[in-house]
């Protein structure tokens, strides 16, 4: 059967699940589609014709290649293809963003025909994504005298690319529609069960919330309601799109709500409009701004105050909310973006300025933030190139400078790695800049779509300028299942083309890793004045400062080695007091948001700030579990204040495990990871020699507001509860509601236990065995009454136990063991009462290849609590996942129910938790 065939036969398929043809990316099916059109008497003919004009992928597949080169024929009469003039195939190559179609442009333009030449530099002048071999044919041209060359870059210099768009409409009624109340997690708008089919835009859009065929019919009878208004898409009484970036959440939302970004490239929407009463997680609304989207903080629910000002609660403790204005599905609003405000009718209900700053409302004119990225570089050449001062065109790096303050730790990473900005500066949060990246990850879930973007962006290497990258495997590690199979060696492959360290070796020279990207990271990460950017809203690094971001951002990561942000203001986080001994510092992350919003009243001022946290002398994988659960905090980022000691001792550690890296084979060419190595042994050597001490705020910064820790408040391990049946449905699946064990009295039922994920270490794999041997002790046996499993984050952190012989005591106990000659192919669909050792990666606590049973009351270690994220409801209960450390998980248990104190102390006597004293040095300049 011919490939033409097999693409008519995956069609009917398709059709079967309400499918259209899938967009075509291959050079091989687009060639035969060709011949086709060449073939006057082809019965396929008509629908060929079709497929190549509005149904190819652009950029850098193979397949926009093959368009391109035919379209060049039939500007130049090479090929006649009646249906498609001159001026189409023109137009046609102006929506194929870079890559082959630029080069073609670039042919034409140069070329000897002049009429075609003109055509083709009016349409380059319209074109952004252009890359140094791009730009260089163009220098070379001017500097050989050739006219269209220097009309096109006298064009780029004035950024006509940008300034001759149409300016964003000054009115935009929009219609309401809540997608929920409470907190709205991505997963709502792109469940992680559905990771497989991200790169397949219109499948993946089949499950918005959660597949819910009811509320997406809602959502279409409100559009066909108000078929001249936009949707705007709302979290009531809650943040929108908490838990991560989720580049697909968004492009599932645009692709129902938002605006056809070409009407050649199908399934492939922008523009979405996004609200919360409590405006927009800052990850999330990071990405809303790569499609040029709008994102509104809402402000309806306001808390009220009495006549001093303090907030009024009710008989629970809770604040009183007074609903300022409604938002009820179907209300028609307007957004003024000349006003910068939001209307009913005539009513205006809120200043909505932080939406329209001068950067964002760039965003929405282009079309998306890589257009305005890309169109700052081309103007910035082309102004070299005529030996021109830049003409100020896009709103200049918003610079904030407050003289005679200090600078705080973000502040200081900001000001080292700003670029573009006045010679000189000093900037302070509220700045709005340029940064260069130093580390960028990407992960496997998420990693088809980053290719897809650099793909269409039209990029092929990694940026010289970044430090180094990597790729993993962590989401998928559960299940090799035929989807795994299909998608990840293509993702490791193409990643490895382009420059990353990747999990996997395409060649299969090294044995296939699947580690928490986030710990390889932090390992890789050996400045403490580095910016990283990744994939995931668990990018959160023990060293320098790190920022998860949608796949779009990483793929600009990647490309650039640049990132665009504000610096944003900063929380100090401070410790007192002594941490008992039978607590784990799991323990403390939890005290840590369950007192923060004590002494403020219930407001949560982490939120979109960065959490500067004096930790001082936690070595990095016992920080990590820290600024990891900064995520579950909302806020945007997190940084490690350490001794120099403390830190020179995390360098010692992550170098060592890139050696083992590199050992295994899995350094490239360029030898990054070589270069990691040297990078942190020149840092140690500034350590110890006082040359340059570890990273520091300065004592006359200022905060957003300053919180302290007491440690002796910590008196029993603390659990951070979904409560699943508040009566107030916009207080459930939150993380900030954080209970002692007591609460649950030693009768609370567990139907499954999880030790894994981003946010245990090997500490948490000695404390598992060593509890396993204290309950043999105790008991005589272990007997487990509820299942238990175990992920270790990495294969090194397996091959430690190993050598140190835990390895063997939990092999003793369990009841499987993982095989990676023989990796499980299907997901479980029910688990025995025993202990499970499986494959390193992110298991459970993904939610896309295992889970639990439907209903399942789980204890685990993981970061996400959320709705159907590690369990589902079933009809008779709501399934519930409470988060706790390790000694409260494995005893669960093994009781198969919550442990009471004394039983929880006597599971972890003698067992060093984790020895955490806070420094006494200053750790200010």
């Amino acid at each position: 059967m011919s490939i033409y065939k097999d693409y008519l036969k995956q069609i009917e398929e398709r059709k079967e699940q309400g499918l259209h043809p899938q967009p075509i990316d291959g050079a091989e099916l687009l060639s035969k589609i060709i011949e086709q059109i060449k073939d006057l008497e082809n019965e396929y003919r008509e629908e060929s014709l079709n497929f190549f004009i509005y149904n190819v992928l652009p950029g850098t597949t193979s397949a926009a290649g093959v368009k391109a080169k035919f379209l060049k024929e039939i500007i130049l009469g090479e090929s006649i293809v009646k249906e498609i003039t001159t001026s189409s195939a023109f137009e046609q190559l102006s929506h194929m963003k870079g890559g082959p179609s630029v080069k073609v442009l670039l042919d034409l333009a140069l070329g000897s025909d002049a009429d075609i030449a003109k055509q083709a530099a009016d349409v380059l002048k319209t074109q952004v994504f252009l890359y140094e071999a791009d730009t260089t044919r163009l220098e070379e041209a001017f500097n050989n005298g050739n006219k269209i060359a220097i009309d096109i870059i006298k064009s780029y210099a004035k950024a006509e690319f940008f300034t001759k768009l149409p300016e964003i409409d000054e009115k935009i009624d929009v219609v309401t529609f809540i997608a929920g109340v409470g907190d709205i997690s991505t997963d709502l708008l792109s469940p992680g069960g559905d990771a497989h089919s991200r790169s397949d835009r219109e499948l993946h859009g089949q499950c918005l919330f959660e597949h819910n065929k009811e509320q997406q019919a809602e959502l279409k009878a409100v559009q066909a309601q108000h078929p001249d208004k936009r949707v705007m898409l709302i979290a009531e009484k809650g943040t929108m799109g908490v838990g991560s970036s989720r580049m697909s959440g968004v492009n599932n939302v645009a692709l129902w709500t938002g605006i056809k970004s070409s009407p050649y490239v199908p399934f492939i929407n922008i523009a979405p409009v996004i609200a919360g009463t409590n405006g927009i997680s800052p990850i999330f609304l990071t990405t809303v701004g790569v499609t040029g989207g709008i994102g509104l903080d809402l402000k309806n629910w306001v808390q009220q105050k009495d006549a001093e000002g303090n907030t009024i609660r009710d008989e629970n403790g809770d604040p009183v909310l007074k609903e300022e204005y409604s938002v009820a599905t179907g209300t028609v609003l307007t957004i003024n973006t000349k006003e910068k405000k939001l209307y009913n009718g005539d009513k205006e209900l809120k200043d909505i300025s932080a939406a329209f700053t001068p950067q964002k409302m760039e965003f929405m004119k282009a079309g998306g933030s890589y257009a305005v990225v890309f169109g700052k570089k081309l103007q910035t050449f082309a102004s070299k190139v005529l030996n021109i001062d830049v003409v100020p065109v896009y709103a200049p790096s918003k610079e904030v400078t407050i003289e005679g303050q200090g600078l705080t730790a973000v502040e200081k990473i900001f000001n080292k790695n700003a670029v573009g900005t006045t010679p000189g500066a000093v900037l302070h949060a509220g700045s709005d800049v340029r940064v260069e990246v130093n580390i960028v990850g990407s992960q496997d879930t998420t990693g088809l779509m980053t290719s897809q973007e650099l793909e269409m962006m039209a990029a092929t290497v990694i940026s010289p300028i970044v430090d180094g990258a990597y790729q993993s495997g962590c989401h998928t590690a559960s299940v090799w299942d035929d989807k795994s199979k299909a998608n990840i060696p293509r993702l490791m492959s193409f990643m490895n083309d382009f420059g990353l360290i990747t999990g996997r070796d395409p060649k299969g020279k090294y044995f296939p890793m699947t580690d928490v990207i986030h710990k390889v990271l932090n390992d890789l990460t050996v400045g403490d004045w580095d910016i990283i950017i990744g994939g995931d809203s668990h990018t959160r690094m023990s060293k320098g400062v790190a920022f998860g971001a949608d796949s779009g951002t990483v793929a600009l990561a990647l490309a650039t080695g640049e990132a665009s942000m504000p610096i944003p203001e900063s929380v100090k986080v401070t410790f007192k007091g002594q941490m008992k001994s039978y607590m784990d510092f799991r323990d403390v992350v939890h005290a840590t948001q369950s007192q923060m919003l004590k002494q403020f009243g219930g407001e949560n001022v982490f939120q979109g700030r960065i959490i500067e946290v004096h930790i001082g002398t936690l070595t990095s994988d016992e920080a990590f579990t820290f600024t990891d659960w900064t995520a579950e905090m909302k806020a945007k980022a997190s940084i490690c204040i350490s001794e120099d000691d403390t830190l020179i001792e995390s360098l010692e550690i992550a170098k060592g495990r890139i050696q083992i890296m590199i050992d295994k084979g899995m350094d490239n060419a360029g030898q990054v990871l070589k270069g990691l190595v040297e990078k942190a042994e020149n840092r140690i050597v500034e350590l110890k020699t006082g040359i340059k001490p570890s990273l520091r705020p300065d004592a006359n910064a200022k905060y957003h507001a300053e919180v302290v820790i007491d440690l002796d408040e910590i008196a029993e391990p603390m659990i951070a509860d979904p409560d699943v049946n508040n009566d107030d449905v916009s207080k459930r699946y939150t993380h900030d509601n954080i209970r002692p064990l007591s609460y649950y009295g030693g009768t609370k039922k567990v139907d499954l236990g999880f030790v894994g994920s981003c946010m245990v270490h090997k500490g948490d794999m000695k404390i598992l065995a060593q509890m396993l041997k204290n309950v043999e002790a105790q008991y005589g046996k272990v007997e487990f009454k509820a299942p238990l499993v175990v992920a270790p984050p990495t294969y090194n952190i397996v091959d430690e136990l190993k050598a140190e012989g835990d390895w063997d005591v939990l092999v003793k106990y369990s009841g499987f063991e993982f095989d990676d000659n023989a990796p499980k192919g299907v997901a479980r669909t029910g688990y025995e009462n025993m202990l499970y050792l499986e494959r390193p990666g992110c298991n459970l606590c993904m939610g896309n290849q295992e889970k639990a049973a439907p209903g399942d009351t789980v204890m685990a270690t993981s970061t996400r609590l959320f709705q159907g994220r590690v369990v589902k409801d079933s009809g008779e209960k709501k399934g519930e996942s409470l988060l706790s450390s390790t000694p409260v998980v494995v005893l669960s248990t093994i009781l198969g129910r919550t442990p009471t104190m004394a039983e929880y102390e006597a599971a972890v006597d003698g067992i060093v938790l984790t020895k955490f004293k806070p420094s006494q040095k200053q750790l200010v300049r």
